[in-house]
Protein backbone atom coordinates (compact mmCIF):
# COMPACT_ATOMS: atom_id res chain seq x y z
CA UNK A 1 0.00 0.00 0.00
CA UNK A 2 1.06 3.78 -0.08
CA UNK A 3 1.98 5.64 2.80
CA UNK A 4 3.63 8.77 1.03
CA UNK A 5 2.60 10.82 -2.14
CA UNK A 6 6.03 10.80 -3.20
CA UNK A 7 5.45 7.02 -3.33
CA UNK A 8 2.67 7.17 -5.12
CA UNK A 9 3.06 9.41 -7.73
CA UNK A 10 6.73 7.88 -8.46
CA UNK A 11 4.60 5.02 -9.50
CA UNK A 12 1.60 5.94 -11.43
CA UNK A 13 3.57 8.60 -13.30
CA UNK A 14 5.21 5.27 -14.93
CA UNK A 15 1.63 3.60 -16.00
CA UNK A 16 1.24 3.90 -19.65
CA UNK A 17 -1.38 3.34 -21.70
CA UNK A 18 0.65 1.13 -24.43
CA UNK A 19 1.51 -1.20 -21.77
CA UNK A 20 -2.10 -2.20 -21.01
CA UNK A 21 -3.43 -4.04 -24.40
CA UNK A 22 -7.38 -4.52 -22.83
CA UNK A 23 -10.40 -3.50 -24.67
CA UNK A 24 -11.11 0.48 -24.01
CA UNK A 25 -13.35 1.36 -21.11
CA UNK A 26 -13.65 -2.23 -20.13
CA UNK A 27 -11.29 -2.46 -17.44
CA UNK A 28 -12.92 0.81 -16.12
CA UNK A 29 -16.38 -0.21 -15.72
CA UNK A 30 -15.45 -3.69 -14.09
CA UNK A 31 -13.16 -1.68 -11.10
CA UNK A 32 -16.09 1.34 -11.09
CA UNK A 33 -18.27 -1.67 -10.39
CA UNK A 34 -16.05 -3.28 -7.44
CA UNK A 35 -16.04 0.53 -5.62
CA UNK A 36 -19.69 0.37 -6.31
CA UNK A 37 -19.81 3.00 -8.95
CA UNK A 38 -18.94 5.95 -8.06
CA UNK A 39 -19.16 8.00 -11.36
CA UNK A 40 -23.17 6.98 -11.06
CA UNK A 41 -23.32 9.11 -7.79
CA UNK A 42 -22.46 12.74 -8.84
CA UNK A 43 -23.97 15.00 -11.43
CA UNK A 44 -21.61 15.17 -14.16
CA UNK A 45 -20.84 18.33 -17.01
CA UNK A 46 -18.82 16.53 -19.60
CA UNK A 47 -16.22 18.74 -21.77
CA UNK A 48 -14.41 17.36 -24.55
CA UNK A 49 -12.49 19.33 -26.74
CA UNK A 50 -8.88 20.28 -28.61
CA UNK A 51 -8.54 23.27 -27.06
CA UNK A 52 -10.19 25.88 -23.87
CA UNK A 53 -11.48 22.57 -22.17
CA UNK A 54 -9.56 23.80 -18.98
CA UNK A 55 -10.67 27.75 -19.59
CA UNK A 56 -14.40 26.44 -19.70
CA UNK A 57 -14.08 24.38 -16.82
CA UNK A 58 -12.81 27.19 -15.22
CA UNK A 59 -15.94 29.86 -16.16
CA UNK A 60 -18.02 27.30 -15.07
CA UNK A 61 -16.65 26.62 -11.82
CA UNK A 62 -16.69 30.05 -10.72
CA UNK A 63 -20.45 30.41 -11.93
CA UNK A 64 -21.19 26.94 -9.42
CA UNK A 65 -19.30 28.54 -6.97
CA UNK A 66 -20.97 32.28 -7.18
CA UNK A 67 -24.38 30.43 -7.28
CA UNK A 68 -23.76 28.65 -3.75
CA UNK A 69 -23.00 24.85 -5.25
CA UNK A 70 -20.30 22.83 -4.21
CA UNK A 71 -18.63 21.95 -7.24
CA UNK A 72 -15.97 19.59 -8.43
CA UNK A 73 -13.65 19.60 -11.20
CA UNK A 74 -11.36 17.01 -13.23
CA UNK A 75 -9.11 18.87 -15.32
CA UNK A 76 -5.28 18.02 -17.34
CA UNK A 77 -2.61 18.13 -17.28
CA UNK A 78 -1.10 19.80 -14.05
CA UNK A 79 1.19 22.23 -13.88
CA UNK A 80 2.68 21.74 -10.29
CA UNK A 81 1.05 18.52 -8.57
CA UNK A 82 -1.23 15.78 -9.51
CA UNK A 83 -3.74 17.13 -6.71
CA UNK A 84 -4.60 20.11 -8.87
CA UNK A 85 -6.67 17.40 -11.61
CA UNK A 86 -9.48 16.94 -8.98
CA UNK A 87 -10.57 19.97 -6.90
CA UNK A 88 -13.25 20.90 -5.19
CA UNK A 89 -14.62 24.44 -5.22
CA UNK A 90 -10.97 25.54 -6.44
CA UNK A 91 -9.42 23.40 -3.61
CA UNK A 92 -7.14 20.37 -4.33
CA UNK A 93 -7.55 17.13 -2.90
CA UNK A 94 -5.72 16.80 0.13
CA UNK A 95 -2.77 14.22 0.36
CA UNK A 96 -4.41 11.86 2.73
CA UNK A 97 -7.41 11.55 0.54
CA UNK A 98 -5.26 10.79 -3.12
CA UNK A 99 -3.53 8.14 -0.74
CA UNK A 100 -6.52 6.73 0.57
CA UNK A 101 -8.74 6.29 -2.93
CA UNK A 102 -5.18 5.07 -4.76
CA UNK A 103 -4.99 2.63 -2.41
CA UNK A 104 -8.71 1.37 -2.68
CA UNK A 105 -7.89 0.82 -6.01
CA UNK A 106 -4.77 -0.36 -6.06
CA UNK A 107 -6.64 -3.54 -3.77
CA UNK A 108 -8.58 -4.01 -6.74
CA UNK A 109 -6.49 -3.89 -9.20
CA UNK A 110 -3.71 -6.45 -6.84
CA UNK A 111 -7.05 -8.67 -6.07
CA UNK A 112 -8.61 -8.91 -9.26
CA UNK A 113 -5.88 -8.36 -11.15
CA UNK A 114 -2.59 -9.70 -10.23
CA UNK A 115 -1.30 -6.04 -9.85
CA UNK A 116 -1.49 -5.29 -14.03
CA UNK A 117 -2.57 -1.70 -13.70
CA UNK A 118 -4.26 0.45 -16.07
CA UNK A 119 -2.91 3.74 -17.63
CA UNK A 120 -2.02 6.71 -15.30
CA UNK A 121 -5.32 8.54 -16.50
CA UNK A 122 -7.72 5.87 -15.83
CA UNK A 123 -5.93 5.73 -12.28
CA UNK A 124 -6.63 9.38 -11.26
CA UNK A 125 -9.68 9.19 -13.09
CA UNK A 126 -10.51 6.25 -11.02
CA UNK A 127 -9.38 7.97 -8.23
CA UNK A 128 -11.44 11.22 -8.50
CA UNK A 129 -14.90 9.44 -9.12
CA UNK A 130 -14.21 8.30 -5.53
CA UNK A 131 -13.37 11.76 -4.28
CA UNK A 132 -15.86 13.51 -5.71
CA UNK A 133 -19.24 10.87 -4.63
CA UNK A 134 -17.50 10.37 -1.36
CA UNK A 135 -17.62 14.35 -0.86
CA UNK A 136 -21.00 14.49 -2.57
CA UNK A 137 -20.17 17.94 -4.68
CA UNK A 138 -23.62 19.63 -6.17
CA UNK A 139 -22.09 19.30 -9.67
CA UNK A 140 -18.87 17.90 -10.74
CA UNK A 141 -17.12 19.57 -13.84
CA UNK A 142 -15.23 16.28 -16.04
CA UNK A 143 -12.90 17.03 -18.31
CA UNK A 144 -11.84 14.36 -20.78
CA UNK A 145 -8.16 13.44 -21.06
CA UNK A 146 -7.72 12.59 -24.76
CA UNK A 147 -10.41 12.24 -27.55
CA UNK A 148 -14.01 11.47 -25.73
CA UNK A 149 -15.29 7.96 -27.25
CA UNK A 150 -12.81 5.87 -25.38
CA UNK A 151 -11.58 8.20 -22.98
CA UNK A 152 -11.68 6.97 -19.28
CA UNK A 153 -13.97 9.49 -18.24
CA UNK A 154 -16.53 8.32 -20.68
CA UNK A 155 -18.45 6.07 -18.35
CA UNK A 156 -20.63 8.44 -17.22
CA UNK A 157 -24.18 9.89 -18.30
CA UNK A 158 -23.91 13.45 -17.55
CA UNK A 159 -26.69 16.33 -17.54
CA UNK A 160 -24.85 18.36 -20.44
CA UNK A 161 -22.05 17.70 -22.51
CA UNK A 162 -19.75 20.59 -23.76
CA UNK A 163 -17.66 20.08 -27.08
CA UNK A 164 -15.06 23.45 -27.34
CA UNK A 165 -13.21 22.92 -30.83
CA UNK A 166 -11.56 20.26 -32.68
CA UNK A 167 -8.02 20.56 -34.43
CA UNK A 168 -6.09 17.59 -36.08
CA UNK A 169 -4.36 16.64 -33.04
CA UNK A 170 -3.11 12.92 -31.62
CA UNK A 171 -3.91 11.91 -34.87
CA UNK A 172 -2.05 8.64 -34.09
CA UNK A 173 -4.90 7.66 -31.92
CA UNK A 174 -7.79 10.47 -32.47
CA UNK A 175 -7.28 9.95 -37.03
CA UNK A 176 -5.87 12.28 -39.76
CA UNK A 177 -9.09 14.17 -40.80
CA UNK A 178 -11.42 16.44 -39.06
CA UNK A 179 -14.01 14.39 -39.05
CA UNK A 180 -12.22 11.36 -37.42
CA UNK A 181 -11.25 13.78 -34.73
CA UNK A 182 -14.81 14.86 -34.30
CA UNK A 183 -16.54 11.19 -33.99
CA UNK A 184 -14.06 10.62 -31.56
CA UNK A 185 -14.57 13.90 -29.76
CA UNK A 186 -18.50 13.17 -30.35
CA UNK A 187 -18.37 9.72 -28.40
CA UNK A 188 -19.00 11.88 -25.04
CA UNK A 189 -22.84 12.69 -26.68
CA UNK A 190 -25.01 10.40 -24.73
CA UNK A 191 -28.83 9.38 -25.51
CA UNK A 192 -30.80 12.47 -24.87
CA UNK A 193 -28.01 14.24 -23.24
CA UNK A 194 -28.16 17.88 -24.56
CA UNK A 195 -24.31 19.41 -25.87
CA UNK A 196 -22.80 22.69 -26.35
CA UNK A 197 -20.43 23.21 -29.21
CA UNK A 198 -18.27 25.79 -29.90
CA UNK A 199 -16.82 23.92 -32.79
CA UNK A 200 -16.53 25.49 -36.03
CA UNK A 201 -15.23 23.59 -38.67
CA UNK A 202 -17.73 22.57 -40.70
CA UNK A 203 -16.64 18.91 -41.36
CA UNK A 204 -16.10 18.69 -37.85
CA UNK A 205 -19.75 20.40 -37.65
CA UNK A 206 -21.44 17.94 -39.19
CA UNK A 207 -20.42 14.53 -37.86
CA UNK A 208 -21.62 16.37 -34.59
CA UNK A 209 -25.08 17.02 -35.87
CA UNK A 210 -25.27 13.80 -37.38
CA UNK A 211 -23.99 11.82 -33.48
CA UNK A 212 -26.27 14.26 -31.55
CA UNK A 213 -29.30 13.50 -34.05
CA UNK A 214 -28.59 9.83 -34.34
CA UNK A 215 -28.61 9.98 -30.16
CA UNK A 216 -31.74 12.56 -30.12
CA UNK A 217 -29.59 14.93 -28.35
CA UNK A 218 -30.41 18.65 -28.56
CA UNK A 219 -27.73 20.42 -30.07
CA UNK A 220 -26.56 24.13 -29.51
CA UNK A 221 -24.13 25.36 -32.10
CA UNK A 222 -22.24 28.67 -31.15
CA UNK A 223 -22.81 31.52 -33.82
CA UNK A 224 -26.38 29.67 -34.38
CA UNK A 225 -28.21 28.89 -31.72
CA UNK A 226 -26.15 30.92 -29.28
CA UNK A 227 -23.82 34.29 -30.17
CA UNK A 228 -20.96 36.44 -28.70
CA UNK A 229 -20.08 39.57 -30.70
CA UNK A 230 -16.08 40.29 -31.22
CA UNK A 231 -15.02 41.63 -27.98
CA UNK A 232 -13.94 45.04 -27.22
CA UNK A 233 -10.24 45.42 -25.31
CA UNK A 234 -10.25 46.96 -21.70
CA UNK A 235 -7.63 47.99 -19.22
CA UNK A 236 -6.58 44.67 -18.15
CA UNK A 237 -10.55 43.07 -19.12
CA UNK A 238 -12.17 42.41 -22.22
CA UNK A 239 -15.69 42.56 -22.81
CA UNK A 240 -18.98 41.20 -25.02
CA UNK A 241 -22.43 40.59 -25.65
CA UNK A 242 -23.98 37.59 -24.77
CA UNK A 243 -27.22 36.49 -26.90
CA UNK A 244 -29.67 33.23 -26.73
CA UNK A 245 -33.16 33.24 -27.99
CA UNK A 246 -34.65 36.04 -25.91
CA UNK A 247 -31.75 36.03 -23.19
CA UNK A 248 -29.54 38.78 -24.06
CA UNK A 249 -26.75 39.67 -21.50
CA UNK A 250 -24.69 42.70 -22.93
CA UNK A 251 -20.88 44.22 -21.89
CA UNK A 252 -20.01 40.97 -19.93
CA UNK A 253 -16.50 41.64 -18.25
CA UNK A 254 -14.42 39.23 -19.25
CA UNK A 255 -10.63 39.16 -16.95
CA UNK A 256 -9.35 36.15 -19.47
CA UNK A 257 -7.80 37.79 -22.76
CA UNK A 258 -8.54 36.75 -26.14
CA UNK A 259 -11.43 36.38 -28.39
CA UNK A 260 -10.77 32.43 -28.00
CA UNK A 261 -12.01 32.93 -24.70
CA UNK A 262 -15.04 34.68 -25.42
CA UNK A 263 -16.45 31.44 -27.30
CA UNK A 264 -15.25 29.41 -23.95
CA UNK A 265 -17.04 31.92 -21.65
CA UNK A 266 -20.16 31.61 -24.28
CA UNK A 267 -20.10 28.22 -23.83
CA UNK A 268 -19.87 27.97 -20.00
CA UNK A 269 -22.96 30.80 -20.58
CA UNK A 270 -24.80 28.41 -22.67
CA UNK A 271 -24.41 25.57 -20.14
CA UNK A 272 -25.81 27.11 -17.17
CA UNK A 273 -28.68 28.50 -19.28
CA UNK A 274 -29.32 25.08 -20.24
CA UNK A 275 -29.22 23.53 -16.66
CA UNK A 276 -31.42 25.76 -15.42
CA UNK A 277 -34.26 25.62 -18.23
CA UNK A 278 -33.60 21.72 -17.32
CA UNK A 279 -34.56 22.60 -13.90
CA UNK A 280 -30.94 21.61 -12.35
CA UNK A 281 -29.58 24.51 -11.01
CA UNK A 282 -30.84 27.87 -10.21
CA UNK A 283 -28.43 30.92 -11.19
CA UNK A 284 -28.51 34.55 -11.08
CA UNK A 285 -27.27 36.86 -14.26
CA UNK A 286 -24.92 38.77 -11.30
CA UNK A 287 -23.62 35.55 -10.25
CA UNK A 288 -22.73 34.39 -14.31
CA UNK A 289 -21.08 38.31 -15.12
CA UNK A 290 -19.12 37.90 -11.83
CA UNK A 291 -17.49 34.49 -12.69
CA UNK A 292 -16.55 35.79 -15.89
CA UNK A 293 -14.92 39.03 -14.41
CA UNK A 294 -12.72 36.71 -11.94
CA UNK A 295 -12.26 33.45 -13.54
CA UNK A 296 -8.23 32.94 -14.62
CA UNK A 297 -6.70 30.05 -15.89
CA UNK A 298 -3.16 29.39 -15.18
CA UNK A 299 -0.91 28.79 -18.31
CA UNK A 300 -3.23 30.05 -20.48
CA UNK A 301 -2.19 33.83 -21.76
CA UNK A 302 -0.60 34.39 -18.18
CA UNK A 303 1.42 37.62 -17.51
CA UNK A 304 3.73 35.71 -14.86
CA UNK A 305 5.67 39.03 -14.93
CA UNK A 306 6.49 42.61 -16.99
CA UNK A 307 5.96 41.55 -20.65
CA UNK A 308 6.22 37.51 -20.23
CA UNK A 309 3.90 36.17 -21.24
CA UNK A 310 2.65 31.70 -20.87
CA UNK A 311 0.48 30.12 -23.00
CA UNK A 312 0.00 26.86 -23.45
CA UNK A 313 -0.98 26.99 -27.33
CA UNK A 314 -0.45 23.15 -28.23
CA UNK A 315 -1.60 23.13 -31.71
CA UNK A 316 -2.19 25.09 -34.37
CA UNK A 317 -5.20 26.59 -33.42
CA UNK A 318 -4.29 27.01 -30.44
CA UNK A 319 -0.74 29.16 -31.65
CA UNK A 320 -3.32 31.02 -34.18
CA UNK A 321 -5.65 32.04 -31.14
CA UNK A 322 -2.24 32.83 -28.85
CA UNK A 323 -1.69 35.27 -31.68
CA UNK A 324 -4.63 36.95 -31.70
CA UNK A 325 -4.66 37.72 -28.82
CA UNK A 326 -1.16 38.99 -28.64
CA UNK A 327 -1.70 41.99 -31.44
CA UNK A 328 -4.56 42.56 -29.55
CA UNK A 329 -3.78 42.83 -26.14
CA UNK A 330 -0.08 43.72 -26.96
CA UNK A 331 -0.14 45.99 -30.51
CA UNK A 332 2.66 47.48 -32.15
CA UNK A 333 5.09 45.02 -29.93
CA UNK A 334 7.71 42.92 -30.89
CA UNK A 335 7.02 39.24 -30.21
CA UNK A 336 10.04 37.04 -29.14
CA UNK A 337 9.18 33.27 -29.29
CA UNK A 338 10.63 30.01 -27.08
CA UNK A 339 8.64 27.01 -28.16
CA UNK A 340 8.80 23.68 -26.90
CA UNK A 341 6.83 20.74 -27.61
CA UNK A 342 5.48 16.80 -28.18
CA UNK A 343 6.19 15.05 -30.97
CA UNK A 344 2.32 14.24 -31.48
CA UNK A 345 1.57 17.35 -32.50
CA UNK A 346 1.08 19.62 -35.79
CA UNK A 347 4.12 21.61 -35.56
CA UNK A 348 4.64 22.46 -38.98
CA UNK A 349 1.41 25.01 -38.96
CA UNK A 350 2.23 25.84 -35.81
CA UNK A 351 5.66 27.09 -36.73
CA UNK A 352 4.57 28.75 -39.96
CA UNK A 353 2.00 30.87 -37.70
CA UNK A 354 4.93 31.84 -35.49
CA UNK A 355 7.70 32.84 -38.32
CA UNK A 356 5.27 35.33 -39.29
CA UNK A 357 5.00 37.68 -36.32
CA UNK A 358 8.04 36.54 -34.52
CA UNK A 359 10.95 39.26 -33.95
CA UNK A 360 13.14 35.93 -33.09
CA UNK A 361 12.22 32.28 -32.41
CA UNK A 362 13.93 29.37 -29.21
CA UNK A 363 13.32 26.08 -29.86
CA UNK A 364 13.77 24.28 -26.82
CA UNK A 365 12.80 20.90 -25.46
CA UNK A 366 11.85 19.40 -21.94
CA UNK A 367 13.10 15.86 -20.57
CA UNK A 368 9.80 13.65 -21.53
CA UNK A 369 10.06 10.22 -23.33
CA UNK A 370 7.58 11.59 -26.46
CA UNK A 371 9.41 15.18 -26.15
CA UNK A 372 10.35 16.91 -29.94
CA UNK A 373 14.24 17.50 -30.21
CA UNK A 374 14.76 21.38 -29.88
CA UNK A 375 17.03 20.70 -33.16
CA UNK A 376 14.13 19.17 -35.21
CA UNK A 377 11.75 21.84 -34.57
CA UNK A 378 13.86 24.39 -35.61
CA UNK A 379 14.35 22.61 -38.84
CA UNK A 380 10.51 23.57 -39.32
CA UNK A 381 11.27 27.58 -39.31
CA UNK A 382 12.36 29.81 -41.86
CA UNK A 383 12.93 32.39 -39.46
CA UNK A 384 16.15 34.65 -40.08
CA UNK A 385 16.63 35.06 -36.29
CA UNK A 386 15.90 31.51 -34.99
CA UNK A 387 18.15 29.39 -32.06
CA UNK A 388 17.93 26.16 -30.54
CA UNK A 389 19.23 24.45 -27.37
CA UNK A 390 18.06 21.38 -25.24
CA UNK A 391 18.40 23.40 -21.90
CA UNK A 392 15.35 24.94 -21.41
CA UNK A 393 16.24 26.63 -18.46
CA UNK A 394 19.46 28.30 -20.01
CA UNK A 395 17.24 29.35 -23.16
CA UNK A 396 14.36 30.86 -20.60
CA UNK A 397 17.44 33.06 -19.09
CA UNK A 398 19.48 34.12 -22.61
CA UNK A 399 15.65 35.08 -23.69
CA UNK A 400 15.09 37.21 -20.80
CA UNK A 401 18.77 39.17 -20.45
CA UNK A 402 18.63 39.73 -24.54
CA UNK A 403 15.37 41.10 -24.89
CA UNK A 404 14.42 44.87 -25.46
CA UNK A 405 12.14 46.41 -22.69
CA UNK A 406 8.76 46.83 -24.56
CA UNK A 407 9.61 43.17 -26.40
CA UNK A 408 7.13 40.37 -25.04
CA UNK A 409 8.81 37.06 -24.51
CA UNK A 410 6.20 34.69 -25.68
CA UNK A 411 6.94 30.96 -23.51
CA UNK A 412 4.58 28.87 -25.01
CA UNK A 413 4.13 24.86 -27.14
CA UNK A 414 3.29 21.92 -24.72
CA UNK A 415 1.59 22.65 -21.17
CA UNK A 416 4.11 20.35 -19.31
CA UNK A 417 6.83 22.87 -20.86
CA UNK A 418 4.89 25.47 -19.81
CA UNK A 419 3.77 23.44 -16.06
CA UNK A 420 8.47 23.34 -16.15
CA UNK A 421 9.04 27.28 -16.72
CA UNK A 422 6.14 28.73 -14.78
CA UNK A 423 7.32 27.06 -12.09
CA UNK A 424 10.56 28.18 -12.24
CA UNK A 425 9.66 31.50 -13.36
CA UNK A 426 7.58 32.05 -10.48
CA UNK A 427 10.30 31.31 -7.94
CA UNK A 428 12.30 33.92 -9.37
CA UNK A 429 9.36 36.32 -9.10
CA UNK A 430 8.09 35.35 -5.55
Amino acid sequence: MFTTMEQCTDFIFKLKAVDHKRAPLVMMREVLAHLDNPQDKIKAIHIAGSNGKGSTVNALRKMFEGAGYKVGAFTSPHLERVNERMTINGVQIPDAQFLQYMNAVARIIETHYNGDYPSFFEVITLIMFLYLAAAQVDFALIETGLGGRLDATNVITPLVSIITTISLEHTAFLGDTYAKVAFEKAGIIKEGVPVIVGVKNEEALAIIREVASERHAECFILGEDFTSTTPQQLEGMQQFDYEKADIKMQEIALKMAGAHQVANASLAVTAMLVLQEKGHVRIAESSIRTALQTAQWAGRFEQVAQNIVLDGAHNSEGTAALIQTLKDVYPNRKYNFIYAALSDKDHVNSVALMDKVANSIAFTQISLPNAMPAEQLAALSQHPKKVYSSDWLGVIDAEIQGKEVDDILVITGSLYFIAEARKSLLEVVR
